[in-house]
């Protein structure tokens, strides 16, 4: 059987095709990607498939009996890209689709949920067998602002005191391997979150601990972190973007306590104290 992963080369990509090599899965592994010259490091079958070229797509996918669709990381565009992949699919007779979704898409006030739902819907209306990971935040979405917080001396957002349920893109990479290495998950929604939910501040509290430095969590509202955002670099729109996502983080958003995650990968996800330890070395 031939399993494809698109977007092999970004950054959860590589890790579910070195996580499926390491398994030693008797599956054969197909990275499918935009540019094959940035894939000549991952050491198996590629092939081009860019979201955005149906041609590549169409000619990328014959073969492939299942297909880990990675959401394309171009927001605005996700949507278009993903119902290419779609069609393309069916066309070729993909057996089976993997769709890394949002936590909660389908009530999730992110402005993120509105592209997943769209993919989730063609999905069900391509009438190829899906199985659905609604992957939660990844705590490297905040773990790789702390250089930036010993820089300024805090930890800024406006999360508020919602509680996050964040796990790790290896926590989520391993999930993906297992879904795609075991029967019985099509037709599956997996809401998938880390077992342990912090607050910007604790993530704060954690960082002071770990660096022996006072790096409090200061509270802005949305227009301020959003300029703040701005002042560093970050495009306009994106800051406008993010600033949004930790507003509906501190409505709830991105926390969920089934523990499903855990239970699909069979061992307990990457705590925070690690996920800080890791970002700081």
């Amino acid at each position: 059987m031939n399993i494809g992963i698109s977007a092999a080369t970004g950054q959860l990509g590589r890790i579910v095709v070195s996580k499926l090599k390491a398994k030693g899965t008797e599956h054969n592994i197909v990275a499918l990607v935009r540019n094959p010259q940035k894939a000549s490091d991952l050491g198996v079958e590629t092939r081009e498939a860019d979201y955005s070229k149906p041609e590549t797509l169409e000619a990328a996918l014959p073969a492939i009996d299942t297909l880990l669709l990675i959401s394309s990381s171009e927001v605005g565009q996700r949507a278009t890209q993903h119902q290419n992949v779609i069609a393309a699919a069916k066309k070729a007779g993909v057996k089976h689709i993997v769709y890394t979704s949002l936590l909660h898409a389908d009530t999730s006030s992110l402005s993120l949920a509105e592209e997943h739902l769209a993919t989730e819907a063609a999905l069900k209306d391509s009438g190829i067998p899906y199985t659905l990971l609604r992957n939660g935040w990844y705590t490297e979405n905040y773990t790789g602002s702390i250089g930036g917080a010993l820089a300024g001396g805090a930890f800024i957002g406006s999360a508020g005191e919602g509680r996050i349920s964040g796990a790790t893109r290896e926590d989520y990479a391993e999930a993906a391997v297992a879904v795609l290495t075991s029967s019985g998950h099509e037709g599956k929604v997996y809401e998938l979150a880390g077992d342990e939910a912090f607050t910007l501040q604790d993530l704060a509290a954690e960082i002071s601990r770990q660096t022996g430095k006072d790096i409090p969590y200061k509270n802005l509202p949305e227009a301020d972190y959003t300029a703040a955002l701005a002042s560093f670099g970050v495009p306009e729109f994106f800051a406008h973007a993010i600033a949004g996502w930790d507003v509906s983080a501190s409505s709830g958003d991105l926390f969920d306590d089934s523990h499903q995650l855990s239970g699909l990968i069979g061992q307990p996800t990457t705590p925070l104290s690690k996920a800080v330890s890791q970002a700081i070395q």
